[in-house]
Protein backbone atom coordinates (compact mmCIF):
# COMPACT_ATOMS: atom_id res chain seq x y z
CA UNK A 1 0.00 0.00 0.00
CA UNK A 2 1.55 3.28 -1.16
CA UNK A 3 0.99 6.03 1.46
CA UNK A 4 1.64 8.69 -1.19
CA UNK A 5 -1.24 7.49 -3.39
CA UNK A 6 -3.79 10.36 -3.24
CA UNK A 7 -6.37 8.77 -5.57
CA UNK A 8 -9.78 7.65 -4.31
CA UNK A 9 -8.64 4.06 -4.72
CA UNK A 10 -5.64 4.81 -2.54
CA UNK A 11 -7.81 6.39 0.16
CA UNK A 12 -10.23 3.48 0.14
CA UNK A 13 -7.36 1.00 0.33
CA UNK A 14 -5.88 2.73 3.37
CA UNK A 15 -9.24 2.82 5.15
CA UNK A 16 -9.88 -0.83 4.28
CA UNK A 17 -6.54 -1.96 5.67
CA UNK A 18 -6.69 0.12 8.82
CA UNK A 19 -8.91 -1.43 11.51
CA UNK A 20 -8.78 1.77 13.56
CA UNK A 21 -10.33 3.63 10.60
CA UNK A 22 -12.98 0.91 10.38
CA UNK A 23 -13.81 1.29 14.05
CA UNK A 24 -14.09 5.06 13.60
CA UNK A 25 -16.48 4.58 10.69
CA UNK A 26 -18.50 2.10 12.80
CA UNK A 27 -18.75 4.57 15.70
CA UNK A 28 -19.97 7.32 13.36
CA UNK A 29 -22.42 4.94 11.66
CA UNK A 30 -23.82 3.85 15.01
CA UNK A 31 -24.32 7.48 16.00
CA UNK A 32 -26.09 8.25 12.71
CA UNK A 33 -28.45 5.29 13.15
CA UNK A 34 -29.23 6.17 16.77
CA UNK A 35 -29.76 9.82 15.84
CA UNK A 36 -32.38 8.95 13.23
CA UNK A 37 -34.07 6.18 15.22
CA UNK A 38 -34.34 8.46 18.25
CA UNK A 39 -35.24 11.44 16.02
CA UNK A 40 -32.60 13.62 17.61
CA UNK A 41 -32.50 17.29 16.83
CA UNK A 42 -29.22 19.02 16.05
CA UNK A 43 -28.79 19.99 19.70
CA UNK A 44 -28.52 16.39 20.90
CA UNK A 45 -26.19 15.41 18.09
CA UNK A 46 -23.95 18.38 18.79
CA UNK A 47 -23.62 17.30 22.43
CA UNK A 48 -22.41 13.87 21.30
CA UNK A 49 -19.88 15.26 18.86
CA UNK A 50 -18.75 17.85 21.42
CA UNK A 51 -18.03 14.93 23.74
CA UNK A 52 -16.13 13.13 20.98
CA UNK A 53 -14.06 16.25 20.32
CA UNK A 54 -13.13 16.41 24.01
CA UNK A 55 -12.06 12.76 23.81
CA UNK A 56 -9.94 13.54 20.73
CA UNK A 57 -8.21 16.34 22.63
CA UNK A 58 -7.48 14.18 25.67
CA UNK A 59 -6.11 11.33 23.56
CA UNK A 60 -3.99 13.80 21.56
CA UNK A 61 -2.40 15.13 24.75
CA UNK A 62 -1.78 11.52 25.81
CA UNK A 63 -0.16 10.82 22.44
CA UNK A 64 2.14 13.85 22.61
CA UNK A 65 3.24 13.11 26.16
CA UNK A 66 4.08 9.47 25.38
CA UNK A 67 6.13 10.13 22.23
CA UNK A 68 9.60 8.62 22.48
CA UNK A 69 10.98 10.29 19.35
CA UNK A 70 9.61 13.34 17.58
CA UNK A 71 10.64 16.19 15.32
CA UNK A 72 9.97 19.91 15.78
CA UNK A 73 11.30 20.94 12.37
CA UNK A 74 9.59 24.16 11.28
CA UNK A 75 7.62 24.33 14.56
CA UNK A 76 7.99 27.54 16.55
CA UNK A 77 6.41 29.04 19.65
CA UNK A 78 6.55 32.79 20.31
CA UNK A 79 8.91 33.11 17.37
CA UNK A 80 11.37 30.58 18.75
CA UNK A 81 11.99 27.00 17.59
CA UNK A 82 10.44 24.42 19.90
CA UNK A 83 13.25 22.23 21.26
CA UNK A 84 13.21 18.49 20.60
CA UNK A 85 13.32 17.81 24.34
CA UNK A 86 11.01 16.47 27.02
CA UNK A 87 10.37 20.05 28.17
CA UNK A 88 9.42 21.06 24.61
CA UNK A 89 7.04 18.13 24.40
CA UNK A 90 5.39 18.91 27.74
CA UNK A 91 5.02 22.63 27.04
CA UNK A 92 3.46 21.90 23.64
CA UNK A 93 0.99 19.43 25.17
CA UNK A 94 0.10 21.95 27.88
CA UNK A 95 -0.45 24.75 25.36
CA UNK A 96 -2.62 22.51 23.21
CA UNK A 97 -4.68 21.39 26.23
CA UNK A 98 -5.32 25.01 27.26
CA UNK A 99 -6.10 26.36 23.78
CA UNK A 100 -8.22 23.39 22.68
CA UNK A 101 -9.96 23.44 26.04
CA UNK A 102 -10.95 27.10 25.59
CA UNK A 103 -12.47 26.27 22.19
CA UNK A 104 -14.58 23.58 23.78
CA UNK A 105 -15.59 25.74 26.71
CA UNK A 106 -17.04 28.20 24.18
CA UNK A 107 -18.86 25.32 22.41
CA UNK A 108 -20.16 24.15 25.78
CA UNK A 109 -21.64 27.58 26.53
CA UNK A 110 -23.37 27.66 23.12
CA UNK A 111 -24.80 24.18 23.63
CA UNK A 112 -25.85 24.83 27.21
CA UNK A 113 -27.78 27.85 25.98
CA UNK A 114 -29.82 25.65 23.65
CA UNK A 115 -28.61 27.32 20.46
CA UNK A 116 -29.61 24.33 18.29
CA UNK A 117 -32.75 23.26 20.12
CA UNK A 118 -34.87 23.91 23.16
CA UNK A 119 -32.79 23.78 26.33
CA UNK A 120 -35.95 22.76 28.20
CA UNK A 121 -36.18 19.53 26.18
CA UNK A 122 -34.66 16.71 28.28
CA UNK A 123 -31.65 15.05 26.67
CA UNK A 124 -31.86 11.31 26.07
CA UNK A 125 -28.77 10.50 28.06
CA UNK A 126 -28.64 6.71 27.64
CA UNK A 127 -28.37 6.60 23.82
CA UNK A 128 -26.03 9.61 23.95
CA UNK A 129 -23.82 7.75 26.43
CA UNK A 130 -23.77 4.70 24.12
CA UNK A 131 -22.50 6.88 21.25
CA UNK A 132 -19.87 8.51 23.43
CA UNK A 133 -18.72 5.12 24.69
CA UNK A 134 -18.32 3.94 21.08
CA UNK A 135 -16.16 6.98 20.29
CA UNK A 136 -14.14 6.56 23.49
CA UNK A 137 -13.37 2.92 22.68
CA UNK A 138 -12.50 3.86 19.09
CA UNK A 139 -10.08 6.65 19.96
CA UNK A 140 -8.31 4.65 22.67
CA UNK A 141 -8.04 1.67 20.31
CA UNK A 142 -6.78 3.94 17.52
CA UNK A 143 -4.12 5.42 19.79
CA UNK A 144 -2.91 2.00 20.90
CA UNK A 145 -3.04 0.54 17.39
CA UNK A 146 -1.12 3.41 15.80
CA UNK A 147 1.39 3.85 18.62
CA UNK A 148 3.75 1.40 16.91
CA UNK A 149 3.86 3.74 13.90
CA UNK A 150 4.92 6.63 16.13
CA UNK A 151 7.75 4.45 17.43
CA UNK A 152 8.94 3.60 13.89
CA UNK A 153 8.56 7.08 12.44
CA UNK A 154 9.58 10.41 13.91
CA UNK A 155 6.30 12.40 13.83
CA UNK A 156 6.34 16.18 13.82
CA UNK A 157 5.10 17.49 17.16
CA UNK A 158 3.59 20.61 15.64
CA UNK A 159 1.66 18.59 13.07
CA UNK A 160 0.24 16.33 15.77
CA UNK A 161 -0.84 19.39 17.75
CA UNK A 162 -2.77 20.93 14.84
CA UNK A 163 -4.59 17.86 13.45
CA UNK A 164 -7.46 17.84 16.01
CA UNK A 165 -8.49 21.35 14.94
CA UNK A 166 -9.21 20.10 11.42
CA UNK A 167 -11.36 17.34 12.89
CA UNK A 168 -13.58 19.82 14.74
CA UNK A 169 -14.01 22.11 11.71
CA UNK A 170 -17.52 20.76 10.86
CA UNK A 171 -18.68 21.56 14.39
CA UNK A 172 -17.20 25.04 14.15
CA UNK A 173 -18.90 25.71 10.81
CA UNK A 174 -22.23 24.47 12.18
CA UNK A 175 -21.94 26.80 15.17
CA UNK A 176 -21.37 29.72 12.80
CA UNK A 177 -23.89 28.95 10.05
CA UNK A 178 -26.25 26.29 11.37
CA UNK A 179 -28.32 28.10 13.98
CA UNK A 180 -30.57 29.83 11.47
CA UNK A 181 -31.82 26.54 10.02
CA UNK A 182 -31.29 24.23 12.98
CA UNK A 183 -34.97 23.23 13.19
CA UNK A 184 -34.89 21.50 9.77
CA UNK A 185 -33.46 18.12 8.77
CA UNK A 186 -31.13 19.61 6.15
CA UNK A 187 -28.42 20.86 8.54
CA UNK A 188 -28.56 17.54 10.38
CA UNK A 189 -27.88 15.60 7.19
CA UNK A 190 -25.20 18.06 6.11
CA UNK A 191 -23.51 17.96 9.50
CA UNK A 192 -23.53 14.16 9.63
CA UNK A 193 -21.89 13.96 6.21
CA UNK A 194 -19.29 16.64 6.94
CA UNK A 195 -18.45 15.23 10.33
CA UNK A 196 -18.03 11.61 9.22
CA UNK A 197 -16.05 12.59 6.14
CA UNK A 198 -13.74 14.88 8.12
CA UNK A 199 -13.20 12.17 10.72
CA UNK A 200 -12.14 9.55 8.16
CA UNK A 201 -10.02 11.86 6.01
CA UNK A 202 -8.13 13.37 8.92
CA UNK A 203 -7.66 9.97 10.54
CA UNK A 204 -6.05 8.61 7.37
CA UNK A 205 -3.91 11.73 6.86
CA UNK A 206 -2.83 11.83 10.50
CA UNK A 207 -1.72 8.22 10.61
CA UNK A 208 -0.20 8.14 7.14
CA UNK A 209 2.20 11.08 7.33
CA UNK A 210 2.04 13.14 10.54
CA UNK A 211 4.93 15.23 9.17
CA UNK A 212 7.21 12.33 9.96
CA UNK A 213 10.79 11.53 9.32
CA UNK A 214 11.98 7.95 9.43
CA UNK A 215 14.30 6.85 12.20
Amino acid sequence: MDPTDRTWAGWVARVGRDPSAGSLLAANAATIVIAFVQRWDLQELMWVYWGQSVIIGIVNVWRMLTLKKFSTEGFTSNGRPVPETRAGKISTAAFFAAHYGIFHLVYFVFLLGGLFGSKETPLRLTPMAVCLLAFLVNHIYSFLYNRAQDAERVPNLGTIMFYPYARILPMHLTLIFGAAVARTRLPLLLFLGLKTGADLIMHVVEHTRSGEKHA
